[in-house]
């Protein structure tokens, strides 16, 4: 019996030291990029480059703060999730409950249209949509990318939610039904708390796509003040002769901090969401 303990106990120690190690291993871009950061010489592709800098300097960090738009950029991608956030849940969230109760005529075939539109790459679509947004003076506008970021998501967040609806048992709201409950009812006191932890995982992951698009956003915008993040980022290395790595950097580091926070502030509600579909079925 001690011995099968042992083996356990070796078995399990070995498998945690493997998961550190690609932990580990996942991070090294990370702190590469943060010592890039703090180079004070954009040596980056010369042999002189040190993984460890001689001569450490918070300039860059300085410089994409204070001379950079860097704080207009970061309340032009809050305003842009937000808003994608709310709509795409607001449509998906019931929507998804409808395709996943109701038996309706031609149900699987919308689903599957709606899937295929997923499928399908959307920057296959950008001229179709430049055409669609120009007459109606939605470019260079918020309002167009948040229509493109919502047409987009939704689909998604429809897909996400309705695999976890499908993990309802019925008999819930079939005993709700019994107690005198009608159908809005149901769906906020009993379908959309269950289903907290999904829309949370949700709501971030169309946060996180927003955070990051770039391409619509340098496309359908013109002029810095109208930039994105990630619009912004791609903005900082555009020069064909000059390329700043060390200030590249720093703005990415910072540009990843507001969806780290959100993470750790969310991880419980995360964690059960990614794995709620799973414990039911």
């Amino acid at each position: 019996m001690s011995n099968r303990k042992a083996r356990r106990t070796i078995r399990l120690t070995l498998i945690n030291l493997f998961f550190i190690v690609i932990c580990v291993a996942s991070m090294i871009p990370i702190f590469y990029a943060f010592s890039v950061s703090l180079n004070s010489g954009n040596n980056l592709l010369s042999s002189r480059f040190l993984l460890i800098p001689k001569e450490f300097t918070l300039s860059n960090y300085s410089t994409v703060l204070f001379e950079k738009p860097f704080f207009l950029w970061l309340k032009n991608s809050m305003l842009l999730a937000l808003f994608t956030v709310i709509i795409a849940l607001v449509v998906s969230v019931p929507a998804a409950y409808a395709f996943s109760r109701q038996r309706f005529k031609g149900r699987k075939f919308l689903l599957y249209i709606l899937l295929l539109l997923n499928a399908f790459p959307s920057i296959l679509s950008m001229f179709a949509l430049y055409r669609l947004l120009r007459p109606m003076g939605l470019i260079n506008s918020y309002a167009g990318l948040i229509l493109i970021y919502t047409g987009t998501m939704t689909i998604f967040s429809l897909w996400n939610m309705k695999g976890y609806f499908d993990t309802i048992p019925e008999e819930i709201e079939e005993a709700g039904k019994i107690d005198g409950a009608n159908d809005l009812q149901i769906m906020a006191k009993i379908v959309l708390p269950l289903a907290k932890p999904t829309i949370i995982v949700t709501a971030v992951m169309v946060l996180i796509f927003v955070w990051n698009e770039y391409i619509f956003a340098i496309n359908f915008m013109t002029g810095a003040e109208k930039y994105t993040l990630a619009a912004g980022l791609y903005a900082l290395q555009a020069t064909e002769y000059t390329r700043n790595w060390p200030l590249f950097s720093a703005a990415s580091l910072l540009a990843s901090i507001p969806t780290l926070v959100i993470f750790f502030l969310i991880q419980k509600q995360m964690t059960s969401g990614l794995t709620a579909g799973g414990v039911k079925g």
